[in-house]
């Protein structure tokens, strides 16, 4: 059985018609004859979604209790045993119910994708886990039902369904979205035309990356070179010169001129060495280019042109920005140059810009280096000075009138062959030697014109000329060699630091080393394998690139790391000498893979020790607390059983009194255990709406005596964007615990007052106070400060509270209150002005 495909209908804000497009979709299957079910699907009350439901089957929903209200979740198990072709799921990144299935809804629908099921869903912009920030920004309400941008970019299908503003606000409006009660707040609040073309951008920019990756995912699998111009994107080559920040910046400003607009430098470093390239200056450029929102790349390549135009139709990049070349005049007898070359030979797909700079025409900072692999046509160019170079000479001395004298003709022959020597190398200068010798003899030694010669000194002469032409060429190839060597290592040492740099930036994660090492050798796929023993199956531990193999066997390149794992590397056979650099990628790779197990280890490790520390301290504080209330309650229920005694009406009362105080006590302390364990597991889910502090603050005194509390909330405050329930038990037990320290005859003070955007309540009391180093530790589950007596609790009132606080994005802290005692600050966001307003449902519960 094979796995489900996921559609998801993606849109902006509330409103924009996902689910209306959802079950558009579901009636158009079922005209085809498929199987297509509901499995949930909300309307709010809006005629046109509610009449799009007809006619479709919608699966049970499970009925859940949570806090004296019955809310409706997905019943995951109801679909799998109706197992229909396709399941319809609204509101991907909406929180269950706590006592649900799984935590999130998108955990269901994994469910269902793992069973087979096909499922279409929706979810919002906003609602994306890497977007909270961002959002949050924009609209002031920060999300509390996300969904991680992996599983939407999982989906088989994502499909935008896009509105502008005006027809989103003119739909608002109408009533078509919330009900008339909540029109003037949400037009005035979220559903500014601000806020929804800045979530526009933002939705529009993210289907636009996922366009962008389908693309390029096509074009490695059909193997197309060609650039297609669907969007710009600018590839800036840099050298490590002192021009480099001047190209970058001049590559941001042509991709702001496009919208969504990519800059990507990089640096083609030959594999014998880019002696020109400064690591300091491409430092510097590496941060500009990513400060500007670009990327950074380091390619090896032994001819630069064709390395950057290789890396360019790789990346489907539109333009190049190069710059005007610093060779001076005479150096351009040896080429044309990079920037000539990459211009010639881009084609008309790229557009190539040449940029000129204060560093033009200065000339190079270091002399070129030899390099190991001479071009082509720097052997033809060898042999053309080795052999025709010397006929040439002698033409032209021959038609000289007056002779230069055999010394003279000597070391111009010898400079022909060192020339030879420097252009291809050690055969062309003995090739050159050679000629020499014979020209030397046929034309400037008597007799001319012969291969004789008659005076002995011209025989040592021409043989000391042969000999000293082979031990110049020979020391002269010798120097290239050891140039080449040395270029080589550098090479290496570049590619090692920007690999150990990588690592001090916290690029340490499996997939960007990986890529770094398909960048760097220009290969299509890269591979992490290992296996447990020699007879069990490789595993992948990590890939990147199209078509990863899954055998080392398999691979064009690999290098064994260990007994059990190798780095497979496909595209092309690499020379010997890359696999030193390639050995040093394929053991930081494994390091790498191995942190990220003991990270991972180490975050189990560590909450396994928070659980025993949570578990040691709970038995520990429940031991006497839970034992002292049941041993009352025993007591009293002993005593009224006992037939020894005759009990009056106010014995029982008193009993009855006792008991029904020891059940509170224990009612109260099973409360804080069970918020704690909410809390821990991340299982809170506030309901936020608008509330005055009026309404909640007075109910959440009901535990306490009249007399203990003096309470100044004004009906003036503005209201409140909280979850009421959960208010109410974090200002319950933060009255509570200050009452426990206050003196008798001291009541203690609740007042509330607004500041800017939010509103404070502080509850003062005049106990002992606490030292400014343990104002932060009673917070902290189970901490008793002073000498709190036994049977008061334990320790669980203000880490319940603050956490109800903290998860409806308010604070609480602790201060001192002036002339003795502390005061328990509770911030929390005020509704009206600075937050929009939140409808009654969830965030997460859009369509």
């Amino acid at each position: 059985m094979g796995r489900g495909r996921l559609r998801i209908y993606l849109g902006a804000a509330p409103g924009v018609g996902k689910t209306h497009a959802m079950l558009s979709e579901a009636h158009r299957r079922l005209e085809r004859g498929t199987d297509c079910v509901v499995a949930f699907a909300e309307h709010h009350g809006r005629a046109r979604t509610d009449m799009m439901l007809h006619g479709l089957e919608q699966v049970r929903r499970r009925e859940i209790e949570y806090r004296g209200t019955v809310f409706t979740e997905m019943d995951v198990d109801a679909v799998l045993e109706r197992r229909p072709a396709v399941a319809l799921v609204d509101e991907l990144a909406h929180t269950n119910v706590p006592g649900s299935r799984n935590a999130k809804r998108w955990q269901d629908v994994e469910e269902l994708l793992a069973a087979g099921i096909d499922v279409i869903s929706t979810v919002n912009i906003q609602h994306f886990e890497s977007l909270g920030d961002v959002v949050e920004s924009i609209t002031g309400v920060r999300q509390r039902e996300t969904v991680p941008d992996e599983v939407v970019r999982r989906a088989d299908q994502l499909e935008l369904v896009d509105m502008s503003p005006q027809a989103l606000r003119r739909r608002m409006a109408h009533g078509n979205i919330y009900t008339s009660d909540k029109v003037d707040a949400a037009l005035s609040n979220y559903f500014r035309p601000g806020n929804l073309t800045a979530l526009r951008e933002l939705a529009l920019l993210w289907v636009a990356d996922r366009v962008d990756a389908y693309l390029q995912q096509y074009r490695g699998e059909h193997n197309i070179r060609t650039t297609w111009q669907a969007r710009e994107r600018i590839v800036v080559g840099l050298t490590g010169g002192p021009e480099g920040s001047t190209l970058i910046r001049r590559a941001a400003r042509l991709a702001e001129k496009g919208a969504g607009g990519e800059v990507l430098a990089v640096c083609i470093a030959r594999s014998d060495g880019l002696t020109s390239a400064s690591p300091k200056n491409l430092a510097v450029q590496r941060t500009l280019v990513e400060d500007l929102g670009g990327t950074f790349h380091h390619v090896i390549g032994d001819d630069v042109p064709s390395g950057l135009l290789e890396f360019a139709r790789g990346v489907n990049a539109t333009q190049i920005v190069l710059g005007a070349s610093r060779r001076r005049v005479w150096q351009y007898m040896f080429g044309p140059g990079v920037s000539a070359t990459v211009a010639r030979d881009s084609g008309p797909d790229l557009d190539v810009h040449i940029v000129t700079h204060d560093e033009a025409g200065k000339g190079q900072g270091l002399p070129m280096a030899r390099g190991a692999r001479l071009g082509r046509s720097r052997i033809i160019a060898g042999w053309l000075a080795g052999v025709a170079g010397p006929v040439l000479l002698s033409l032209l001395l021959t038609s000289l009138d007056d002779s230069l004298g055999l010394a003279n003709d000597v070391l111009l022959f010898l400079f022909l062959t060192v020339v030879s020597a420097l252009l291809g190398g050690l055969l062309p200068a003995l090739a050159s030697a050679a000629v020499g010798s014979l020209l030397l003899n046929y034309y400037f030694t008597p007799p001319t014109h012969t291969l004789t010669i008659s005076d002995p000194k011209n025989i040592v002469a021409i043989a000391i000329f042969f000999a000293v032409a082979v031990a110049v060429a020979s020391v002269v190839d010798l120097a290239a060699r050891r140039t080449q060597q040395a270029a080589r290592l550098r090479a290496e040492s570049e590619i090692l630091s920007f690999l150990a740099g990588s690592v001090l930036r916290g690029e340490t994660t499996l997939d960007a080393l990986l890529e770094r090492v398909r960048e760097t050798f220009s290969m299509e796929s890269v591979a992490l394998l290992e296996r447990h023993s020699d007879v069990d199956p490789w595993t992948c531990a990590g890939s990147v690139g199209k078509s990863s193999v899954v055998r080392p066997e398999d691979a064009d390149v690999d290098i064994p790391v260990g007994d059990h794992m190798a780095l497979a590397l496909s595209g092309r056979v690499l020379p010997a000498e890359d696999r030193r650099v390639l050995a040093a990628f394929a053991a930081q790779a494994a390091v790498v893979l191995e942190r990220q197990r003991l990270v991972g280890q180490t975050e189990e490790a560590r909450r396994l020790a928070e659980g025993n520390r949570i578990r040691t301290a709970l038995l520990a504080a429940v031991s006497h607390d839970l034992r002292t209330p049941l041993a009352a309650i025993k007591a009293a229920v002993s005593s009224l059983r006992s037939d020894d005694v005759a009990w009056s009406e106010e014995d029982e009362a008193a009993l009855l009194e006792g008991i029904e105080d020891g059940a509170d006590r224990l009612d109260h302390l099973v409360d804080n255990l069970l918020d704690m364990s909410r809390l821990r597991t991340g299982t809170v889910t506030p309901l936020i709406r608008e509330t005055d502090l009026d309404e909640v603050v007075p109910m959440a005194l009901v535990g306490v005596p009249v007399q203990s509390v003096e309470l100044d909330i004004t009906e003036t405050l503005p209201m409140v964007a909280v979850d009421r329930g959960l208010l109410e038990r974090a200002v319950a037990n933060i009255v509570e615990n200050a009452v426990k320290y206050s003196p008798d005859a001291v009541p203690v003070s609740v007042a509330a007052s607004a500041l800017g955007d939010r509103v404070e309540v502080r509850v003062a009391d005049r106990g002992p106070g606490v030292p400014d180093d343990a104002k932060d530790r009673i917070f902290e589950p189970f901490q008793r400060h002073g000498d709190a007596p036994r049977g008061t609790g334990v320790g669980l009132g203000l880490a319940v509270a603050r956490g109800f606080v903290e998860s409806m994005g308010g604070t609480l802290t602790a201060e001192d209150t002036p002339g003795g005692g502390m005061t328990m600050v509770l911030t929390l966001r005020a509704a009206p002005g600075s937050a929009p307003v939140a409808p009654d449902l969830p965030a997460g519960v859009a369509s």
